[in-house]
């Protein structure tokens, strides 16, 4: 997602940077150029109206004109101007004072919402809250059983009296006239919320159906459903590969059912991405979270200035931060500190332990990709291979506890057993512990605080000093007469350091007197030093 709008951005202010000062034509051809990207993923016009035009009264302003750096000074105005029509500031859920918080799910077929249900409720849950689900999407063919496979994944109980279309066919009557009943949604949340209250559940997520298109059915059951049980949250679910039509499904579901935010689905997928950009700036509803793969842990609150340093190539670590928290257990990270500080050898075991937490936080792409200036190397991270992670775990899998322990001694019998038990060449084993025992020559030289090696200037690494050989004194003389000579002789000897010490003074010059100095030849401030 963004790719492309990231790249023809990059682009453009990498053009940008060239220049020392910025007349008007070049503010015309950088906002033309962002237009056309903008355009290009699919964002509505409006919205690109909006902010180009922001964009090119901030650039032809003094902003610009008085800035040290007039091209960090526009990339500066365009990061700003993303967080704005991207929502602004971050907005979660509002949670009820007292009683369960009712969060209502409406959107169109095939955005995602059953599935977000279930990753909304493991958030919920690994929160500290104790949601539960409510099958109210009666309509579209397994709905229910759908919900029921996902809040098991979730760990999250889901509330389903009615099983709903198990048919498979459309819900329609046979005459093709008239809607087939499969139940009351309306009163499924009704009763949904009470079994909530009855068994102490403190937020209800109520998963309601969908069309293939905006419709007056739709919007009349949803109206229905949000009437009956007054949710304190409307989320509106729509599919970030929509494109274009994201504003007008936006604008129908917002007159015909109120939403108070937005999620954003199949964040992960190859389209423009131009939804996210034009939601939030045409309905003036935030974006408060985003789907971000198809695992239920693949979901993440939606933060509008992180998302727009995503766009630009800044990166987002501080996400990628909040990731490692939540993947790195603090007693293994404390006993990892400990052996580097010790000086003690990384083994294998450590390697399995830290690669099972990088596992954790999800696609090591997608999280490449939230470092600053990788959107430089979105080919190469295409091309990355993630099986090739799996193919060394199998290899140190394959190893003993004896030889994750003790690698070096894995001899060449030991590395063909490893390479038949993992399925490799015995060179691809060779290779591994060639790097595992560079990495753990590297690891010591750190904790012993000569950088690392191999990089001049960071110690350790650097061109070896010539050791300076130390000149041998010069004996003294058995001959007395000849020994008193040679003192004579040295005392004479002019000394290495010039008279007046070693700053180049000169001698016997005469002691400076502060109260000599003309007050107005000093610089200003000056004279609280010399006590006046």
């Amino acid at each position: 997602m963004f790719t492309s709008l990231s790249d023809r951005l990059t682009a453009t202010f990498k053009n940008l940077r060239t220049k020392g000062r910025l007349s008007e034509s070049d503010v015309n051809k950088t906002v033309r150029d962002i237009r056309m990207a903008l355009l290009d993923a699919d964002v509505a016009l409006p919205v690109v109206k909006e902010f180009t035009h922001a964009v090119r009264e901030r650039a032809l302003g003094a902003e610009v004109s008085q800035a040290l750096n007039p091209a960090q000074q526009v990339v500066k105005i365009v990061n700003e101007e993303l967080v704005a029509i991207l929502g602004g500031s971050t907005r979660t859920i509002r949670f009820a004072k007292s009683g369960p918080t009712v969060i209502m799910l409406a959107g169109l077929q095939g955005a995602g919402k059953t599935t977000l249900a279930g990753k909304l409720a493991k958030w919920l849950k690994d929160q500290g809250h104790t949601p539960i689900l409510v099958a109210a999407d009666l309509q579209r063919p397994n709905a229910v059983t759908q919900l029921q496979v996902v809040g098991e994944r979730a760990g999250v109980p889901v509330f389903a009296p009615e099983q709903g279309n198990v048919g498979g066919h459309d819900a329609v009557g046979p005459t093709g006239e008239g809607t087939k009943s499969f139940g009351d949604p309306v009163a499924v949340s009704r009763d949904g919320i009470r079994e909530a209250v009855n068994r102490q559940h403190d937020v209800v997520i109520v998963d309601t159906a969908g069309r293939l298109a905006v419709d007056e059915n739709l919007m009349k059951q949803a109206g229905d459903i949000r009437a009956a049980i007054s949710p304190h949250e409307v989320l509106f679910v729509i599919d970030a590969m929509i494109g274009q039509a994201a504003v007008e499904t936006a604008e129908a579901f917002l007159e015909g059912v109120d939403f108070t935010g937005v999620v954003l689905s199949k964040l992960d997928g190859d389209a423009r991405g131009g939804a996210a950009l034009s939601v939030a700036g045409v309905t003036g509803r935030p974006i408060m979270f985003a789907s971000t793969g198809e695992g239920v842990k693949d979901f993440e609150v939606f933060h509008p200035d992180r998302m727009a340093s995503r766009i630009l190539d800044m990166g987002d670590v501080l996400t990628l931060i909040e990731q490692a928290e939540k993947a790195f257990d603090r007693a293994d990270a404390a006993e990892m500190e400990r052996k580097f500080l010790a000086a003690e050898d990384f083994t294998f075991d450590d390697f399995l332990q830290q690669m099972a937490a990088i596992k954790k936080m999800g696609s090591l792409k997608s999280m490449l990709k939230m470092m600053p200036g990788m959107g430089q190397m979105s080919a190469q991270l295409d091309n990355l291979d993630e099986r090739e992670f799996d193919r060394v775990e199998a290899m140190v899998r394959s190893m003993t506890p004896f030889e994750r322990n003790h690698p070096k001694q894995i001899n060449g019998s030991r590395r063909a057993r490893i390479a038949g038990g993992s399925g490799v060449t015995v060179s691809e084993v060779n290779q591994l512990l060639e790097r595992f025992g560079e990495a753990q020559k590297m690891m010591k030289q750190l904790a012993r605080g000569g950088g690392i090696p191999g990089m001049p200037g960071m110690g350790g690494g650097g061109r070896k000093k010539q050791q300076q050989v130390p000149q041998r004194k010069k004996s003294k003389s058995g001959n007395p007469a000849k020994r008193a000579a040679d003192a004579r002789a040295e005392a004479q000897r002019p000394s290495a350091t010039p008279a007046g010490g070693a700053f180049g003074g000169r001698a016997n010059a005469p002691a400076l007197d502060p109260a000599a100095l003309d007050p107005t030849q000093l610089p200003k401030g000056f004279e609280k030093f010399l006590g006046r």
